[in-house]
């Protein structure tokens, strides 16, 4: 019997018996059949999990090295220098196989691609000739690398874009016209099978289907409560199926017999080890073979194309359209000839697209025609996302500027000289300023999701719809769409600015004009840079405000009181709110006793598009819940991870006068803008300002300071205030406890605060000073001046980027601390773990970094070098 039950030792892996040259371990706790396993199936495995414990039982593996038994006790003089010599030949070997992939991949590659760059865009046929010498040429050889590695960066960028552009499609479909044209290429092949027939119904339904989300808001925002409620048609899907069907389908529908049995063969496994030998070890060189080198060709090829199809082609197209229509005067003063006329050509060459594929199709040159139809979408989510990304926000920037002028006390004279001296420094600020306004923007809006009924806000689109996605609709919708979209969104955006900056200026200048304007100019001898004042703007002030819960909470509350309000005043409680539940079998009801008291339900003006019937021609939209409204899987995802209000659609009341009304509201809605912005913009800055004149007297203090002073101070009293009349309704002992509990955790946050935002960055920031800048900017013969608020401000950022990078990098000692700090938040702060175990090993690093160097210099340095050197 043991003999027998022996035999049927097998191994876990390959379910193969032992034998004397692969006998079977035991290595980890498990029992039963997965016992045993063979050490090259262990080995085998482990490579391919990449982990070094079972995952059944966690039980970390152990290899041990196994000497011949007759080994001898000491090794001989010969086989220790032959062992030296193999290990001295081997790393040597890997310093020189290292050496020249690094060389390939950070010296090679960088400094074809730029070198190449430069080339094609001299504009002479001498450079093409004398491009190979170039290439040896060593001038230059630092900067071209850097250069370089921006290029090589663009073009894989490029790349990646372009196959995430193909994957977007491939999953979500292209535009309509585009797969007409494969559903005409398939029909001209003859194909009229059964899935033809399903994609046939399906564009069919396609067609008729209603216009989008937007054009049917407005059209039922016009004309809202003169329809009855009508079902929802049952085959609303078949065209989403349909698409899914039409682009599984190759161009030539003729099935192979032997390639059915070819896929029927098909081992996908086999594929899965090819692709998993293709790692980025083997792929950057780092696992000691060569064949990294034919990767670095492929690499500087695909660099040479991308700057010859993305680069060269589009700026000289856009440069002869530019001197054709001679605009080259005005291109040149606007200090970025070259992005704009690049931009330009990629406009000339979409308009090309289009009359290509025109003539395409005229000429029914069905594949032609959809090559160029694919190539144009690539361009045209390519500008769409340049507007988007760049256009918009630098728009928003610019005009946020302008209307604070008279904030400021400044001219357009001033932003002309200064964006006359440093172009590309002043259109960086105001592409930043402009994109922290829309995301501010954009976090309001969210909030008054959360607030408002579900469908009042049916003209901006909704960033939390689970099924939101703006690359389909750069791909999907055309470019009269868009175009309408943009105006619209600079309309909404310029009126706000105009509403909560521009008007509050001129009505603080008219009742107080000694308030204004805010002192920004910085004195001689303050050794803080306009650049600090952006970072700690931008990464001390607004994140600490945007992470604070309850001011998040504050402002919804007062949106809600505010709403609460004016809908008592307008009688439009339940057009605001949504009170009236949903009636499926109610119409509209306008006027009389039901619009003043506000008990009867109506259809929602704006409902997602649904298939139109033809008889009627009207839109119809949908008044149950569930999967009507856009639920499914997606309404399940949303009401999981929402956090930020329904999507869906709500009925409300419509009373008499509603469009009067609704003007009310909207000039209530403008007043109270106003008067919000005129509070923002007096009341911190006061307190600041009150605050700076007892500290430093009459030193005029910028007034970014005063400003995140006065705010913080306002903040702080607010939420002062809620915690007491929160905590006086619990009785006087309560109060005495929760001031004591208080007292404890704001004295341990200072504490924290002293080492963790004063202390680290302060070290930091004078450490990649002296590092960093000072060599690079300072002579050997001067003596580098250290401003240290400004090496502070500089240091919040650096320290930011560290935490950040050591919360992405592997599981270490900082790592922990950092998560268990931030996991226990204020209430549960730890100062042993916070200042013992994290703060003090970095500090007395950065200390080591800080002072091992000046003591090197003025103890051992004098023993070996020259006084005049020191």
């Amino acid at each position: 019997m043991e003999e027998d039950s022996q035999n049927q030792d097998i191994c876990r892996v390959c379910r193969c018996e032992g034998s004397s040259d692969r006998p079977l371990f035991h290595p980890c706790i498990c029992t039963g059949s997965i016992k045993f396993i063979h050490q090259d199936c262990l080995v085998q495995w482990l490579r391919y999990s990449r982990k070094e414990y079972c995952e059944l039982c966690k039980h970390r593996f152990h290899f041990t090295p196994i000497y011949s038994p007759d080994m001898p006790k000491r090794l001989p003089i010969a086989d220790i220098l032959s062992g030296l010599a193999r290990s001295m030949g081997t790393a040597v070997r890997y310093w020189l196989h290292y050496t020249l992939v690094a060389v390939a991949w950070l010296g090679v590659v960088p400094l074809t691609a730029c070198r190449i760059y430069r080339c094609l865009f001299t504009g002479s046929v001498s450079s093409v000739l004398t491009l190979p010498l170039d290439m040896l040429s060593t001038d230059n050889l630092v900067s071209d690398i850097f250069h370089g590695c921006f290029v090589v960066t663009c073009t894989l960028s490029a790349f990646i874009s372009l196959v995430w552009l193909r994957e977007q499609i491939l999953h979500g479909g292209g535009p309509d016209w585009l797969d007409q044209d494969v559903q005409h290429e398939h029909d001209a092949h003859g194909n009229f099978g059964v899935a033809n027939q399903v994609n046939g119904d399906a564009q069919a339904v396609n067609d008729n289907a209603a216009p989008p989300l937007e054009d049917v808001n407005a059209e039922a925002a016009q004309d809202q409560p003169n329809h009855a409620l009508a079902p929802v048609p049952a085959n609303q899907n078949i065209a989403e199926d349909g698409e899914i069907l039409h682009e599984g389908i190759p161009g030539n529908n003729n099935i192979d017999p032997g390639a059915a049995a070819d896929d029927l063969n098909w081992n996908p496994i086999e594929w899965d080890r090819a692709a998993e030998e293709l790692t980025w070890e083997r792929l950057l060189g780092l696992d000691g073979s060569l064949v990294f080198l034919e990767h670095v060709f492929w690499v500087v090829s695909l660099n040479t194309m991308f700057i010859l199809v993305f680069a060269f082609c589009p700026y000289h197209i856009g440069h002869f359209t530019i001197v054709g229509f001679k605009l080259k005067a005005w291109v040149s003063a606007s200090h970025f000839e070259g992005l704009l006329t690049a931009l330009c050509g990629y406009c000339v060459v979409g308009l090309c697209l289009v009359l290509l594929h025109t003539l395409a199709a005229i000429l029914r040159l069905n594949r032609s025609k959809r090559v160029l139809g694919l190539c144009y979408v690539v361009v045209k989510v390519a500008l769409l996302s340049v507007v988007e990304i760049g256009v918009f926000p630098l728009i928003g920037g610019w005009w946020l500027d302008i209307c604070s002028l008279s904030l400021f006390d400044a001219t357009l004279k001033d932003r002309e000289s200064s964006f006359k001296m440093a172009p590309g420094t002043s259109m960086f600020i105001h592409w930043l300023v402009g994109m922290v306004y829309v995301f501010y923007f954009a976090s309001f809006i969210l909030l008054l999701r959360e607030v408002l009924r579900p469908g009042v806000l049916w003209f901006l689109r909704n960033l939390n719809d689970p099924d939101f996605n703006p690359v389909q609709e750069m791909i999907h919708l055309p470019i009269v769409r868009h175009t309408r979209r943009f105006l619209a969104s600079m309309v909404i955006f310029g009126s706000t600015v105009l509403l909560m900056l521009w008007l509050p200026i001129k009505i603080i200048h008219g009742l107080w004009p000694s308030f204004l304007p805010y002192h920004i100019t910085l004195s001689s001898d303050t050794p803080v840079s306009e650049l600090s004042l952006e970072l700690l703007l931008l990464q001390v002030i607004l994140p600490a405000l945007l992470e604070q819960g309850h001011t998040r909470v504050w402002l919804k509350l007062l949106v809600r009181h505010w709403c609460a309000a004016v809908s008592h005043v307008f009688g439009l409680r339940s057009y605001l709110l949504g009170d009236v539940p949903l009636d499926t079998q109610g119409g509209v009801i306008i006027g009389g006793d039901a619009a003043g008291n506000g008990d009867a339900g109506v259809a929602d003006v704006a409902a997602p598009p649904e298939v139109e019937e033809p008889a009627e021609g009207l839109a119809n939209p949908v008044v149950g819940g569930g999967d009507a409204l856009g639920g499914g899987l997606g309404a399940a995802h949303q009401a999981l991870l929402q956090r930020d209000g329904p999507t869906g659609f709500q009925a409300y009341v419509r009373p008499r006068w509603f469009g009067i009304r609704i003007l009310g509201l909207v000039v209530m809605m403008c007043v109270s803008l106003t008067a919000a912005s005129i509070i923002c913009l007096t009341m911190p800055v006061l307190v600041g300002r009150h605050c700076m004149y007892l500290a430093l007297g009459d030193t005029k203090v910028h007034e970014l300071y005063t400003g995140a002073c006065g705010l913080y101070l306002c903040l702080l009293g607010i939420r002062g205030i809620t915690l007491l009349a929160s905590w006086i309704m619990l009785g006087w002992a309560q109060v005495i406890l929760r001031v004591r509990q208080w007292g404890i955790m704001g004295t341990k946050a200072l504490i924290a605060l002293l080492v963790v935002a004063v202390i680290v960055p302060l070290m930091v920031g004078v450490l990649m000073e002296l590092v960093i800048v000072v060599p690079l900017r300072v002579p050997l013969h001067q003596t580098p001046i250290i401003f240290l608020w400004q090496d502070w401000a500089l240091g919040v950022l650096y320290t930011k980027i560290m935490c950040a990078l050591v919360m992405m990098g592997p599981n270490w000692w900082l790592k922990t601390n950092l998560e268990h700090i931030y996991l226990g938040g204020i209430r549960g702060l730890d100062l042993n773990l916070l200042v013992g175990q994290t703060a003090l090993p970095v500090i007395a690093c950065l200390g080591a970094c800080l002072t091992v160097p000046y003591v090197t210099s003025h103890t051992i340095a004098p023993w070996f070098a020259p006084p005049s050197a020191l």
